[in-house]
């Protein structure tokens, strides 16, 4: 139980019960509000399930978070307290001004839920493999490609053309937006912008908050596929 120097184990055994940190910890997990910044609008459910079988309707950034505090390592073996593998995506991607601290309340009720949800204690590290080198790929199947839209990208970035629906105004209308990288990103094929946004998220100042893809979320056929929908 890794969890910034057991501070928890030491609240929740001084504290009867722990089921309401727990209900408190499942309503942060589907709450964007978890971060108090204004400009996020991420929860910890836009990136991950928190069953043992995801949806297969959408393809997540993240691993589910089923069985996940137990594990050795998290974000492929950068982090191995569980308190910083939640603050990394805290502060990159839900824009937190500052970690969430081992005392805070909602750092109490996360480990509490998370741990509900972990029936293995001896679950293994998962696999986290960051493409570091950005490249062109070869185009896939546009009809794939708008499933993988569908599953991939609609829920934050909207309805293709339009943004219908997209989960904030902040994020971009595809493909529209890529109009604009000639002036942005100036010799740089706009093809290659979306992909590095894909694979390297909102790092090197050019994915927003936007969370990475690895290659075990998102292959590269499928992404080639999303490319050739969007026509890129």
């Amino acid at each position: 139980m890794r969890w910034g120097l057991l501070t928890l184990a030491v609240l929740a055994a001084g504290c009867g019960g722990s089921s309401s940190a727990k209900d408190f910890g499942e309503e942060l997990f589907q709450d964007a509000r978890l971060s108090e910044s204004q400009f996020n609008s991420f929860s910890c459910s836009t990136c991950h399930a928190d069953t043992a079988t995801p949806e297969a309707s959408r393809i997540l950034s993240g691993y589910t978070l089923h069985n996940s505090a137990f594990r050795p390592s998290w974000w492929g073996g950068y982090e191995t307290n569980l308190l910083d593998a939640v603050n990394f995506c805290y502060v990159n991607f839900m824009r937190g001004v500052s970690p969430l601290a081992p005392e805070d309340p909602k750092s109490r009720a996360l480990y509490e839920y998370l741990v509900s949800i972990s029936p293995d204690t001896e679950a293994p590290a998962l696999p986290f493999t960051v493409v570091k080198d950005i490249g062109d790929i070869p185009r896939g199947n546009a009809t794939r490609g708008a499933e993988v839209y569908r599953a991939a990208c609609q829920t934050c970035h909207g309805e293709t053309h339009s943004g219908k629906g997209r989960l904030t105004e902040l994020a971009s209308i595809l493909p529209e937006v890529t109009d604009s990288y000639g002036s942005i990103f100036p010799g740089v094929p706009k093809q290659l912008v979306v992909i590095e946004k894909v694979r390297h998220g909102q790092f090197f100042g050019v994915g927003g908050s936007m969370p990475l893809y690895s290659r075990e979320a998102l292959s590269d056929e499928d992404l080639g596929a999303l490319l050739a929908f969007l026509g890129l």
